[in-house]
């Protein structure tokens, strides 16, 4: 997972501070240095860690920091906004043009994902109830076209193509097709290569000035690192840029990208692609991004996540069940699948202040994870509808004749028996004793 190795040497240099119960302006660049070594391995741009590390240390020394009761956690404070500043300070939005269609254009090299990218960026803003058309602009490389269709199919938007002929006439048509027929905004998916040449830039140029797109969007390989950033500044020179993609965060990279390129190149970052699903894309969160770096969490993105998961009234339905106490292996089963939904059980634990940091050294199979939830989807579906819902009928023959029909064993419909009343009785002191809630719930339910 991405910024691994860099959160775990920052975590281990402001240990060595918060354990001290007064700090030293020495101590102070001791811990800096470390952070300039672990920025540096994790390919942050030279003169960006420079920079960075000067401002944190400036305002680390004063005299209000070292003199307060939680120095260690002060400089960590420090560190934390700066580095928010650093990649952008507040979240960047689309924006969008004034009169419809919008018109984003995706460009960069080859091999970055962009074309995928235009579908999750396609699935994304259906969702927000806009009727976005993706466009095929990428005449040259084999199949482009038809990965297009498949990705606009899976996330259902519709593609507009035109066969292999001239990009700039393809946008043009487009934009047309798009006014006539309500389609709003337009995602262009145009042509990469494998290295940056004149040519590209010249087709690239072209477009641009025939379709006036509002905004221009660098879809970028975060494990390329430092290259990445270096894609980014080039493009920027010779194209002009409003945002840009990174892609494969979810990835072994070193994360030095998404550090870095808001500095190099003046442009935020917009959206990042955290995995392999359609639907792994996120607004790319400046702050929760640095929270994340330095190992606290992103409590606000897991909320964010499962309430695209969850919708509002089946949580209400969830929550009377439980205050009524009649929730049931049909709500359990509902819970399993949706758990399943939100993606990764790695990454959602990682979102979870102090849990990140200590799963280093904890191997979690998701494979097999996923097999036992099937087989117990498979349990539940052998029962009738009487025994799903009052399972202390569920004698010896009765779980005998469950487990043939779900080719399991007894011993494992037993297993799936006690999760279930362990999960119900956790719920029921959630609630605290007469049905009153000892926390606060999602989705602002009462």
């Amino acid at each position: 997972m991405a910024f691994e190795g860099l959160t775990d040497k920052l975590q281990q240099a402001f240990r060595k501070l918060s354990s001290k119960g007064k700090l030293t302006e020495q101590d102070v660049k001791t811990a800096m240095r470390e952070v300039r070594m672990a920025l540096l391995e994790a390919d942050v741009n030279f003169l960006v860690v420079k920079d960075f590390v000067k401002r944190v240390t400036e305002r680390a020394v004063g005299a209000d920091i070292l003199s307060s009761l939680t120095p260690g956690q002060q400089v960590i404070k420090i560190v934390n906004e700066e580095l928010t500043q650093l990649m952008g300070g507040t979240g960047a939005r689309l924006t969008y043009a004034s009169a419809p269609p919008t018109v984003y254009m995706l460009c960069g090299l080859q091999g970055a994902g962009k074309t995928t990218m235009a579908g999750k960026l396609g699935g994304l803003i259906k969702k927000q109830g806009k009727k976005p058309l993706l466009v095929a602009c990428d005449v040259y490389r084999p199949a482009a076209i038809k990965q297009l269709q498949v990705v606009g199919e899976a996330v259902g938007v519709e593609v507009f193509e035109k066969g292999q002929i001239n990009p700039v006439d393809i946008a043009a048509q487009a934009i047309e097709y798009a006014r006539y027929y309500g389609r709003d905004p337009v995602i262009l998916d145009t042509a990469g290569r494998l290295h940056i040449d004149e040519k590209l830039m010249q087709e690239l140029r072209d477009v641009k000035e025939a379709v006036k797109p509002q905004e221009i969007l660098l879809v970028v390989d975060a494990m390329t690192g430092q290259d990445a950033v270096n894609v980014a500044e080039t493009f920027q020179k010779n194209l002009g840029l409003d945002g840009v993609i990174l892609t494969k965060l979810d990835g072994d990279t070193r994360g030095g990208a998404a550090i870095s390129v808001k500095a190099v190149t003046g442009k935020p970052i917009k959206f990042s692609g955290t995995g392999e699903k359609l639907t792994d894309i996120e607004p790319f969160h400046p702050d929760r991004m640095a929270s994340r770096i330095l190992g606290m969490g992103d409590v606000l993105s897991l909320i964010e996540k499962a309430q695209d998961t969850l919708d509002e009234k089946g949580a209400a339905d969830m929550l009377r069940k439980v205050r009524t106490q009649s929730f049931t292996l049909e709500d359990y089963m509902e819970q399993m699948n949706q758990l399943g939904k939100m993606g990764s059980l790695t990454d959602i634990l990682k979102m979870i202040p102090g849990v990140g940091s200590k799963l280093k050294d904890v191997e979690i199979d998701e494979a097999k994870i996923a097999k036992e939830q099937k087989k117990n989807v498979a349990i539940i579906c052998s029962m009738t509808r009487m025994e799903r819902r009052n399972p202390d009928i569920l004698n010896a023959s009765r779980k005998r004749r469950v487990a043939a029909g779900s080719g399991t064993t007894v011993q494992e419909v037993n297993l799936l028996l006690k999760q279930f009343e362990q999960a119900r009785s956790m719920m029921k002191q959630m609630m605290g004793s007469g049905g009153k809630r000892r926390f606060k719930m999602p989705f602002g339910l009462k």
